[in-house]
């Protein structure tokens, strides 16, 4: 039974100075463009693809759990960072979370509509929860025990695996710009194939990696490399995008002055008659590279710090005034007191569920 725990204050009083700026604003890009979340997301979008009947139904399971159920929109309980960040540096702040029973307690008691975590952590609970709440199986990881530390994703999990498990859906990242993409590309491409064959939903990870995206600003989190990331997602038949919210624009720009080399290809219109300063304009162009929304932006929660209710508030905002259909957030929920994880994610849904948040 999930409980009905909410963090305190409105909407406006978590977003405090930027409230009037980014509940009102009005963006360059016109909502007309997209196709927008709604309760008949996968009858008005979805059921004319080439998905399989079993993948629209494993998506309206996602789409009919929890707090959003039938909203057309989604918040998910992410916990890959055991391998992604070690298990150390994750679950010291909470320990209770080394217990993968938690991870998925959490996620029930929090109203999500999914949980995505590795096979270790579903399979050990698969038959008491797999009923209960969807289990998203992340495929591959960035391990750190390796001298020196890679940075590369690497299959820890297969297909049939996840499906054998009562899994839902899949999730896999991909690093685009790595030396690595092109091999990650492939194998993310075969494994989704395969996904949708045994339908199930397919969830990307298209996070930019490259030391050449740190320059004056990190551009790993530019609109136009991340939205053009967003669109090579949408190409391998990524079901929904996972992105992390942008803070900048011009990074083809950037990695070009910084290395005196051409660098990839834009249009100045992107920056003159697409986008913006103002996040939700950053935000709306990551959805547009999601063929205008018909693949779903989750954008993200980020790193937990000390203005975590504040930031997650902030950021379902951006999203769903831009266009996209949820959050994702992970560290900000499991490296707090169970009870406060629980209430950031109410925190984050009831941006979702109020009407006073529109789109932009």
């Amino acid at each position: 039974m999930t409980t009905t725990l909410s963090a305190p204050g409105s909407i406006e009083s978590w977003l405090g100075n930027e409230a009037e700026s980014l509940l009102t604003y009005k963006a360059k890009i016109p909502q007309s463009l997209l196709h927008l979340p709604g309760p008949d997301f996968i009858d008005r979008i979805l059921a004319s693809s080439d998905r399989n009947p079993q993948v629209l139904r494993s998506l309206q399971q996602i789409y009919s759990t929890g707090r959003l159920a039938n909203t057309g929109y989604i918040s998910i309980l992410p916990v890959d960072q055991g391998i992604e960040h070690s298990a150390a540096a994750s679950f010291a702040p909470n320990p209770i979370y080394f217990d993968p029973e938690n991870i998925i307690k959490l996620a029930i008691e929090g109203g999500c509509n999914a949980v995505a975590t590795t096979l270790g952590v579903l399979g050990m609970m698969s038959r008491k929860y797999a009923h209960r709440i969807p289990f998203i199986v992340k495929l591959n990881h960035n391990e750190l025990l390796t001298y020196p530390n890679p940075s590369d994703q690497i299959l820890f999990a297969s297909v049939e695996q996840a499906w054998n498990l009562g899994a839902v859906a899949v999730g896999a990242t991909i690093y685009f710009g790595s030396p690595e993409s092109s091999r990650q590309i492939q194998e993310v491409s075969k494994a989704f194939a395969r996904a949708h064959e045994l339908g199930m939903v397919t969830i990307l990870w298209c996070y930019l990696r490259n030391d050449v995206f740190k320059q004056d600003k990190d551009y790993h989190v530019a609109a136009d490399l991340t939205g053009q990331a967003n669109h090579m997602g949408v190409t391998i038949e990524a079901d929904l995008i996972k992105q992390k919210l942008p803070e900048n624009n011009r990074g083809y720009e950037a990695v070009a002055k910084a290395t005196g080399r051409k660098y990839g290809r834009t249009d100045e219109r992107v920056y003159s008659e697409l986008t913006s300063d103002h996040p939700i304009d950053l935000t709306r162009y990551q959805v547009l590279n999601c063929y205008c929304g018909r693949s779903g932006l989750i954008n993200s929660g980020g790193a937990s710090g000390k203005n975590d209710f504040a930031e997650a508030v902030r950021t379902a905002v951006i999203n769903k005034r831009a266009g996209g259909c949820g959050l994702i957030s992970g560290r900000k929920t499991f490296q707090r007191p169970f009870e406060e994880g629980v209430k950031l994610f109410h925190a984050i849904q009831d941006v979702y569920l109020s009407p006073e948040v529109t789109i932009a």
